[in-house]
C-alpha cells in the first residue's frame, strides 16, 4: 500500500543529485489510480496544498506561453509541454532506465473558452492585499467603467463586496468576463 511509502524519498528520475518525498496526500487514493501520483505544485490546487503543508518549493517550471523554463534543464528548454516536450521528457526516461511503461493517454485539461486550446495551471508570483481601501477604490473604480451589460455591474460591486483576499494578477491581457 502507499502509506508504506509515506515519508519516504527517491531518486528524481531526470534532475540528477535531485531527492523527492514521497508524501501522503487525501487526493490520491486507489480509487483513483495506483494511490501514488507525482506531484506538482506549482500546477494545481491539490499539489499545492500538499506542497504547502509539507513547506516545499512551488518552483514553476514552465512560463506563460507553456514552455519549459531555462531552470527545467537545457534538455527542456524552450519546449512546449504539450507537445516536443511531452517527448523529451518520456526519451530523458527512457536514457535513465526510470521509464516502465509508455502509453497514450486524453488527459482532461480545462480548455480556454476563447481558444479551444488546453490549459495549463500554472503558479506565478502575485501579491495578495487584504484592506477596506481597496475594496473601496475598486468599487467606485468599477462605477466608472462601461460594462455591457449594464445590468452586470450590480452583480460585480456585490461581488466585490463580498471579498475578503485581493489578487492583483496581470495574467489575461484581454480582461475579465
Amino acid at each position: 500500500p502507499g502509506v508504506d511509502l509515506a515519508d519516504g524519498s527517491c531518486a528524481h528520475p531526470t534532475i540528477p543529485g535531485r531527492v523527492s518525498p514521497l508524501l501522503p496526500a487525501n487526493h490520491v487514493t486507489m480509487a483513483k489510480g495506483t494511490g501514488l501520483v507525482h506531484t506538482a505544485p506549482a500546477h494545481g490546487m491539490e499539489d499545492y496544498s500538499v506542497a504547502s503543508h509539507h513547506q516545499l518549493h512551488t518552483d514553476c517550471l514552465v512560463d506563460e506561453g507553456g514552455f519549459f523554463t531555462e531552470a527545467a534543464g537545457p534538455e527542456l528548454q524552450n519546449k512546449n509541454v504539450l507537445e516536443e516536450g511531452n517527448e523529451a521528457v518520456i526519451q530523458m526516461l527512457q536514457a535513465a532506465g526510470s521509464l516502465l511503461k509508455e502509453e497514450k493517454y486524453v488527459h482532461s485539461y480545462p480548455y480556454d473558452w476563447r481558444t479551444k486550446k488546453p490549459m495549463i495551471i500554472r503558479a506565478s508570483k502575485q501579491w495578495f492585499v487584504n484592506t477596506a481601501s481597496v475594496k473601496a477604490t475598486a468599487q467606485e473604480v468599477l462605477k466608472k467603467v462601461k460594462v455591457i451589460p449594464t445590468s452586470a455591474v450590480n452583480r460585480m460591486l456585490e461581488m466585490l463586496d463580498r471579498r475578503t483576499f485581493w489578487c492583483i494578477s496581470r495574467q489575461r491581457c484581454w480582461g475579465v468576463p
